[in-house]
């Protein structure tokens, strides 16, 4: 049985009294894990809801994707909920919807979360055959609506998937040192954790599927009203494995610098040109 059997597979909505206290019982497990607070749930939702996932995923760009293609994360294909199917968009709007979000809390410990109606960086992810994502820690601030990012979702799309077909999503240790866990991301199995400008996370092994199956994946992020000035925010921040070629992220640092040594006059008149350059 799916641990989230509660969801409705036609609207995506959780029913609230079964997902009312769901997730209590793993609250320990998941704030005792290293090397920062996570969990993997397997079977996270009823397989019909997933099977449906597969059968209306975007086929190719034209259906509205943004294709990302850099060093630090190679043919990265992301879709918005917005440019998806109808029944698409009622998964998602029931993602962010209370019942669910309970959940969540219930799991995290972490109260008043918020879920993102603009869906920043969430929705669909695709990566090809010979992509990968890089060692990373992501962007803390929700500008738009001023708010402190706590909580990543990922649900995974992959059938038969197996660690040597690289995708693997890797957590990796403060120092960059050592990486403490490494999860295949196999059809219906679900990883949480806390995000942070620590949490240093991604799946930097290249994609080599021996039918050239792209690996696939739903992404979720969650808040809290906790942002103030007293905190400093950052874009994705790539890192570089210890004994690894992954490629400085020279790019971020440049802004980085710019930004700590001009005025924010001119730190805004020299980011516009920089965004009109790329």
């Amino acid at each position: 049985m799916a641990y989230l059997s509660e969801m409705d597979v036609d609207s995506g909505f959780v029913d609230p009294e079964g997902a009312a206290k769901r997730g209590v019982e793993l609250c320990e497990r998941y704030n005792s894990a290293e090397p920062f607070p996570h969990i993997v749930i397997d079977d996270f939702l009823p397989e019909e809801v997933l099977e449906r996932c597969l059968r209306e995923f975007p086929l190719d760009l034209s259906e509205g994707g943004v294709r990302f293609d850099r060093e630090q994360e190679r043919f990265k294909t992301h879709f918005t909920p917005d440019v998806l199917s109808p029944w698409y968009r009622s998964l998602f709007y029931g993602f962010n919807s209370r019942p669910f979000i309970r959940v969540l809390e219930n799991i995290t410990g972490i109260k008043g979360l918020i879920p993102d109606p603009f869906f920043l960086g969430a929705g669909l992810h695709e990566i090809a055959q010979g992509g990968h994502l890089s060692v990373h820690a992501d962007f803390n601030h929700h500008k738009p609506m001023n708010l402190e990012r706590r909580i990543n979702l990922l649900i995974y799309l992959n059938k038969d998937w197996m660690l040597e077909y690289g995708g693997g999503l890797e957590l990796w240790d403060l120092s960059m040192k050592h990486k403490v866990v490494d999860v295949a991301p196999i059809f219906n199995r679900c990883v949480i954790f806390n995000t942070t400008s620590n949490s240093f996370h991604g799946n930097p092994e290249v994609i080599n599927h021996p039918n050239g199956v792209s690996r696939k994946s739903i992404a979720l992020y969650y808040y809290t009203s906790t942002w103030d000035s007293s905190k400093r925010d950052h874009t994705t921040q790539f890192k570089m494995r210890s004994g690894s070629d992954d490629s400085f992220d020279f790019r971020v640092k440049c802004r980085e610098l710019m930004q700590d040594i001009l005025p924010p006059i001119l730190y805004r008149k020299w980011n516009a040109k920089k965004i009109d350059r790329d």
